[in-house]
Parts: structure tokens; sequence; C-alpha cells
């Protein structure tokens, strides 16, 4: 296929990324990440039609307060695609700061990984009943999890980083003064620090092992079962 169709066709799916519907702005941003990275050559063509002059804002709703392992997906999946995530324990929203199809993407990930990892979760903590295991082991035991789940999530989207980059050399300096620009304009951003966990090393070893089988790819696109594997 020429490089002039594909061209246009990402032209398209990224005015599609900016629709109302969140579903079909999702799709379409997904769609149109993929063909980029296929088709890397086009990139300096389709760069210089779409300069961006300013970063977008995706806000999604969260707990006011957040653990230790939502913290660091939040982080993990806005450095994969090039974005900053602020969180507002005022209002319990968190809010992806991104250039273009970039904010949207992983606005949508974060929310696919989130729910994706309690189900999991969820499933592995029936074999604890109640009624037997003391409140405190079974939180330790659900926290380890969360943090073994998400160690592998964020390891697995920094190799897809890797392998292929969400933003082109030129680009690069571009987003990351208008993302500081927005992030500026939005003032007074508190920086959370990690404590050291403890952790249960049974239930990390399962979380880390559920990690690898979530479909990171089809969760970008909202399609396929959250245990199917995106490698």
């Amino acid at each position: 296929m020429e490089p002039s169709p594909i061209i246009e066709k990402i032209k398209k799916l990224l005015a599609l990324a900016d629709s109302s519907n969140e579903h079909e702005a999702a799709l379409a941003a997904g769609h149109a990440q993929r063909l980029l990275a296929e088709h890397n050559l086009a990139m300096a063509d389709i760069e210089a039609s779409h300069r961006p002059d300013k970063a977008d804002t995706v806000e999604t709703a969260v707990a006011k307060t957040l653990p230790k392992w939502l913290r660091h997906l939040s982080a993990g999946v806005s450095s994969a695609f090039d974005c900053q995530a602020i969180h507002h324990p005022a209002t319990g929203k968190m809010t992806f700061i991104g250039v273009g199809a970039d904010v949207q993407i992983a606005a949508y990930t974060f929310t696919y990984l989130d729910r994706t990892v309690r189900k999991l979760c969820g499933t592995y903590m029936k074999q604890y009943d109640p009624a037997t295991t003391a409140t405190r082991h079974r939180e330790l035991v659900r926290h380890s999890y969360y943090l073994g789940a998400v160690s592998t999530i964020t390891t697995r989207l920094r190799e897809q980083k890797v392998q292929t980059p969400v933003t082109t050399g030129a680009l690069v300096p571009v987003k990351e003064g208008l993302i500081k620009q927005a992030m500026n304009e939005i003032g007074n951003i508190r920086t959370m620090h990690s404590r050291r966990s403890y952790i249960n090393s049974d239930a990390y070893s399962r979380g880390q092992a559920d990690g690898g089988e979530i479909g990171i790819h089809h969760g970008i696109t909202g399609s396929g079962s959250p245990r199917s594997i995106g490698r």
C-alpha cells in the first residue's frame, strides 16, 4: 500500500479520536497508533500537517485516595504513551495530559488495566475465606497481588515503547514543552512519595504471572478478552 492512503487514513482516525463518544474515540486512537507504529516512514508527512500547538487533557474517575499500586500503574501508563497524569484528591479525578491521540489511549488503557487487575485480584482472593482469615492478612495479600501485577504490566509497557516508540525524535521536545505548559497552567501539583511496602511473596508472584497474561494491545483498542495475551 502506498504511503499517501495510509497518511490519509491516519489523519481521519486522529480526527475521530476527538469524538465525544469515548468508545469510538478510543478505538480510533488505538487504530491510529498502530498504523503510526507500522508505517514510521509516513510520520514526517503526518507531523508536517498535524504539528501540535497545545496539549490535551482527559479526565477519568478514581478514588480520592490512591493506593500505591494504582499510582504506579498511572505512572507506567503515562510514561508508555508520552503523557503525564495528575491525581486530584479533592474530586477523585485523574487528569491525563498529552498531545493528540496519546492522551486518549493513555486514559483508556489506564481504565482498562485498573478494571482488569481488580477483577483478576478478586478471583485470586476467593481462596481466602473472610471467616477464617484475618482482615489484616487479607489486605496484605491483596496489596501484594496488585503490586506484582502492576510490576509486570509496567515492564511490558516499557518494552512495548522501546519496540514501537510513540513519538518520533523531532516531536519529543515539542510534546514535552506543551505538556509542561499545560501542567504549569494547572498549578500547585503535589508530588507523592511511596513508602516501602511489606509484601506476601506468594501473592506478589501470582500477581506478576497474571500481569503477564493481560492483553495490553487488546486493552488499548477495547476488544478482546481480559486474559488474552497481548504479546
